[in-house]
């Protein structure tokens, strides 16, 4: 089969892009299994509340479009806080089974969308790139300013996320938590109080991954489940507790399940997705990038 390698490049491109967007969100993955072992499945839908919010604010609010997504980044937080607040905490202090609470977490992303779908409709949703004009030519490959942005901000949510957790007092508060809870309480750290400040740093990198990739893509109340399991799968391709691994593995994702559509038609980006995480889980069960801990761990 003959490739064009114009489109090849600029599918490429393109899977860079998404890529770390799936990176943000495996980020918010780590942030809190590090913190309570708990697997948010809740995290996908952080990322349609992003996009949506933000949409939503710019057109009925008519806020110009920085405005918007610094209004929506603490609001998903809150979500997020609230999610661990009513869901996870009750089942917690229960001693309900891991899984239960993982389950909670998959049933609250579904009530989200149902209440999402009812209040703002089923109709795609987009915005203009941050930066108007573009994009930028090199040879017979087009790259959007929006992509730029998408880079810039997942190298500052590292770089801030590294800083957080080694030079803040909450930080270092919640890395104990994350390496022994008990021995966290006896010592007066407010474990509770940790967990839902994971819960409200997970949902506010997956609201800035919302809007980073609303203008390149469309939003709507169900780009949850999708997102949110690409993610899942970045997060394990780069070692389950490593922020830097989670937005390598998902840079790694995007580029092969954009390299998938290209070679084999769209139908098989999911098959990519699947191939290569069994792929690593067989070779490096630990993810390819577990050797390079970064924060939080």
């Amino acid at each position: 089969m003959m490739v064009d390698l114009t489109q090849l490049l600029q599918a490429l491109v393109n899977g860079i892009g998404v890529g770390l967007v799936y990176g943000l969100v495996g980020i918010g993955f780590c942030v809190i299994y590090n913190a309570s072992g708990i697997v948010n499945f809740a995290q996908g839908v952080f990322v349609m509340l992003g996009g949506m919010i933000c949409h939503t604010a710019m057109t009925r609010l008519g806020l110009p479009t920085l405005v918007a997504a610094i209004v929506t980044v603490p609001i998903v937080a809150l979500v997020g806080m609230l999610i661990e607040i009513f869901v996870v905490r009750p089942m917690w202090n229960r001693g309900a089974a891991l899984f239960a609470i993982i389950l909670a977490t998959l049933a609250t992303q579904i009530a989200i969308e149902r209440v999402t779908l009812l209040s703002l409709g089923d109709q795609p949703r987009t915005f203009d790139e941050f930066t108007p004009g573009g994009p930028l030519k090199l040879g017979s490959v087009a790259i959007g300013y929006q992509l730029f942005w998408i880079l810039g901000c997942g190298a500052l949510m590292v770089g801030l996320l590294y800083l957080f957790f080694t030079r803040t007092t909450a930080g270092r508060a919640l890395r104990a938590c994350s390496q022994n809870r008990e021995a966290a309480a006896l010592l007066g750290i407010p474990v509770g109080r940790m967990l839902a400040l994971s819960f409200a740093l997970s949902a506010a990198l997956g609201a800035v991954a919302g809007i980073l990739i609303t203008p390149m893509q469309v939003t709507t109340y169900n780009i949850g489940t999708p997102f949110g399991v690409n993610g899942f799968i970045a997060a394990i391709i780069g070692g389950f507790g490593s922020a830097a691994g989670a937005l390598g593995g998902g840079i790694l994702l995007g580029v092969l399940q954009a390299t998938a559509i290209v070679l084999l038609g769209a139908g098989f980006k999911n098959v990519a997705a699947l191939s290569v995480l069994l792929l690593v889980l067989f070779i490096f069960p630990s993810g390819i990038f577990a050797g390079f801990k970064g924060k939080p761990h």
